[in-house]
């Protein structure tokens, strides 16, 4: 529940997330500024563009917070440079040129978020053998010449669903594990988890989300509701290890 004196921004993000998530973006130019342990994290050495970066994204983290109703905390990271969240919280940051972006929402109403943002541009030489597999090539060749850079959405994709799926299992996702299913009607997509995992439920798993193309951007979300919102509101079975994400 977003905090009730609290107005939700409107954001190119918020066009394909659920009302229950907050999203700050910054466009352009980079501003923002660190708390004392946020800026911890860089150390003394690192370059104006990672720092500008770093505080661009803490910056929309700590005010997507306060919308929320956790105002003044820091966003620090955990062993694999995931952002650590307030009890209670689930959220995600993304940023790449020109572009930054946080989403989050109380536990309550969402497992995880993740999102991705990339810059319409197709993948570098030789990047796309690494990420794309079987059917998801074959879709690569059929799609539309639209101005859209499928493989980069694409990848995309995979990125959102691997920040996603790493806060709940703590375990590491390759491409060839996350297989891609988009539907360019509805703009979403459909990824399926495959793999040799110590749980037998985390093989089969899927994941849903959503993609917007614009102002030369692409931006992707996946965001699972808890089992008691899914079942309330999409009439998903609450015993499923995955309820319905957006």
């Amino acid at each position: 529940m977003i905090a009730a004196e609290q107005a939700i921004p409107t954001t190119m993000l918020s066009k394909i997330l659920p009302t229950t998530v907050v999203a700050v973006e910054q466009t352009g130019v980079f501003t923002g500024t660190l708390l004392d342990e946020e800026a911890a994290l860089l150390g003394p050495n690192v370059v104006p563009l990672r720092r500008a970066e770093f505080a661009a994204g803490r910056t929309c983290a700590r005010e997507a917070l306060r919308v929320l109703g956790f105002a003044g905390q820091p966003v620090l990271r955990g062993e694999n440079r995931q952002p650590l969240w307030p009890n209670g919280v689930v959220g995600s940051i993304t940023h790449c040129d020109g572009y930054c972006a946080a989403a989050v929402a109380r536990a309550d109403d969402m497992l995880t978020i993740g999102i991705d943002a990339e810059k319409n541009q197709s993948l570098p030489e030789h990047v796309l053998e690494a990420i794309a597999f079987g059917e998801e090539l074959e879709w690569l060749r059929r799609s539309p010449q639209n101005g859209i850079c499928w493989d980069k959405l694409l990848f995309s994709m995979k990125e959102a669903v691997y920040k996603a799926w790493y806060p709940r299992e703590r375990r590491w996702l390759d491409f060839d594990q996350v297989g891609i299913a988009p539907d360019v009607e509805e703009n979403t997509f459909q990824a399926r988890i495959s793999g040799t995992f110590s749980s037998p439920v985390l093989s089969g798993q899927i994941y849903r989300g959503r993609y917007l193309v614009a102002q030369s951007l692409i931006l992707t979300a996946v965001c699972i509701p808890t089992a008691a919102v899914a079942t309330r509101r999409d009439g998903i079975d609450a015993s499923r290890p995955n309820p319905l994400s957006i």
